[in-house]
């Protein structure tokens, strides 16, 4: 009988599926959980990636899976997250962002750039690792999660401070949410104005809708054009960050980074200093705003996008014991905050530069 390693695909297939399977198996209980918070509460209040992130650490922390099972977790981890940034791009088209107008366009450039500069410097400030400020400037300044996520494979990031940025990024977005709509409305707002703020301050596009609804259908829609600006950064953040991470200090050893790309001691090349997703990022972007996107297509592919991401992070969960997340927890949190009380102060400057305050 014929064996399966004369079979490449047969046997990567094999050596893959136990850890997807049990990357997948966390995603569904985390979706089943969210759907419990919707019929409990009308919402909720914990997504399910960060649902994934929590169930696959319990996991990890109560067993340790073996040889047999990491192949797929890292697949999981890495490829499949590397194909939902990929697929993010179909939800931005050029035309929405120029109708924005040089002078705000340029000034949500701006804000990002000062955003990730100075919340790096808070979390160099408070010990933290360059990689995981790093994760929480771009989770701050730029969408949360999907940063995080998208930045992670790019710096080489170790999978337990992609696990605790988000997680700490996940839960700050939710008091966001809760939390603009009120101030929003105490300083008297208009749509306009309460919809560039609320898009430069919350982290995920769906969370921009809960925020700004309380103000009506202007701020819905400025807050969204707003927050798909924020992430059309991602590529010109993750193309700086390429050629910055050959200069950031090693991992340690019993680090599990996030690779995206050849060794830094192996001979730079285009695809080291280019990942190939924030290539194919731009190019999906570039097929929705010429049309060669199909309208109906749209909300299937960012679904699509949104699983594959849940199930990377599931993967990522597995990666890391809690008790080694634990222990950066008060300087994660701190570094949050302040980051995202930078990113207030640069986006009320933005509306006094815009004349809209």
């Amino acid at each position: 009988m014929t064996k399966p390693a004369n079979f490449p695909l047969l046997h990567t297939a094999r050596t893959l599926l136990p850890g997807i399977g049990l990357c997948v198996a966390i995603t569904a209980a985390a979706y089943a959980l969210q759907s419990v918070e919707v019929l409990l509460f009308g919402k909720a209040w914990l997504e399910a990636l960060v649902l994934a992130i929590l169930l696959g650490t319990c996991v990890r922390s109560l067993w340790s899976p073996n040889a047999g099972w990491q192949a797929g977790i890292c697949f999981s981890a890495r490829t499949l997250l590397e194909i939902s940034v990929v697929l993010l791009g179909v939800s931005i088209s050029a035309t929405s962002v120029v109708s924005l107008g040089p002078v705000l366009l340029v000034g949500i450039a701006a804000v990002v750039a000062a955003a990730i500069l100075v919340s790096f410097g808070i979390g160099t400030l408070l010990g933290l690792p360059p990689r995981m400020a790093l994760l929480v400037a771009c989770g701050n300044a730029i969408c949360g999660n999907s940063a995080i996520a998208a930045v992670a494979p790019v710096i080489r990031a170790d999978a337990k401070d992609v696990t605790a940025s988000i997680a700490f990024t996940a839960v700050l977005g939710v008091v966001v949410v809760l939390g603009l709509p009120v101030l929003g409305l105490a300083v008297g707002m208009t749509g306009l104005s309460f919809g560039i703020f609320a898009g430069m301050m919350v982290y995920a596009v769906p969370q921009v809708l809960a925020a700004t609804m309380p103000l009506g259908t202007l701020a819905v829609q400025m807050g969204t054009v707003v927050k798909l600006m924020r992430v059309l950064m991602l590529g010109p953040v993750c193309f700086a960050l390429s050629l910055l991470a050959p200069k950031l200090p090693p991992e340690q050893p019993d680090g599990s980074a996030i690779t995206a790309g050849p060794a830094t001691t192996q001979r730079a090349g285009f695809a080291q200093f280019v990942p190939w997703f924030i290539l194919g990022f731009l190019a999906l972007m570039l097929c929705r705003t010429f049309g060669l996107v199909p309208a109906g297509w749209i909300a299937p592919v960012n679904q699509v996008a949104t699983v594959l991401t849940v199930i990377s992070m599931a993967a990522l969960g597995l990666g890391v014991d809690a008790r080694t997340v634990t222990t950066a927890g008060g300087r994660v949190t701190t570094a949050v905050i302040l980051s995202l009380a930078g990113l207030l102060v640069l986006s009320l400057l933005l509306l006094d530069v815009v004349h809209l305050r």
